[in-house]
């Protein structure tokens, strides 16, 4: 899980390294050159090789908007991956541990309740560990089909977003030192934060009482 927290910001300074020595690399690419890039970022984002931020935002300055969907393909393919990656790592090992603690137990399962919620509010956040957070939801055991509806809309507002800041940069390395988001967008990671975090804690707080009035003392 540190590794996961952590290697983003290895893998997100190695590309920027790469971009400056060579900033013409994705200019003009090929159908199968942009193929081979969305796969590549999208195993990237899975394994935490890569901030997904600034996937957006390298994608957005070099394909423009007619890189959009393929973002949402490798965005699709990296939560996929990760999932069936942790989910094939943990073998339910993790559910069965929490057993041993019913009070937690009791709870995450209330969580899981709410399984859309819980994985739209992760996702929507722009500071949440992207590989961290489908490992932790893989092993809770949330259903396959809503992680990935759930993670695909979650996205959308801060990917559109910096998105778009990438289409609108003209150099890639003033792009990755300064996104250059201005008031108004640092007004929209904030909103997008808060969401985040009073979602997260009501879903905790509503699971906390429903677990309460099943009957399980949690102190």
């Amino acid at each position: 899980m540190v590794l996961l927290a952590g290697l983003p910001f290895v893998g997100s300074s190695s590309l920027g390294f790469l971009l400056y020595r060579n900033q013409e690399l994705l200019q003009h690419p090929t159908l199968l050159q942009a193929v081979l890039y969305f796969v590549v970022i999208g195993v990237a984002m899975a394994f935490s090789l890569l901030h997904t931020t600034l996937a957006v935002l390298i994608t957005g300055f070099y394909f423009g908007w007619a890189g959009f969907p393929g973002m949402l393909i490798a965005y699709t393919l990296a939560a996929l991956t990760g999932y069936q990656v942790a989910s094939s790592l943990d073998h339910g090992k993790m559910l069965a541990f929490l057993q041993r603690f019913p009070k937690a137990a009791a709870v995450m399962q209330e969580m899981k309740t709410d399984s859309w919620k819980l994985v739209f509010l992760l996702r929507i956040s722009p500071v949440t560990p992207f590989a961290l957070m489908t490992f932790i939801l893989a092993v809770m055991g949330v259903d396959r089909r809503r992680f990935l509806l759930a993670s695909i809309v979650g996205m959308l507002p801060r990917s559109l977003f910096f998105y778009w800041l990438g289409t609108k940069a003209q150099d890639i390395m003033l792009l990755l030192r300064d996104p250059g988001t201005g008031n108004t967008g640092k007004v929209l990671v904030a909103v997008l934060v808060a969401v985040s975090f009073f979602g997260l804690y009501y879903l905790f707080n509503r699971a906390m009482q429903r677990t309460l009035r099943q009957g399980t003392k949690i102190e």
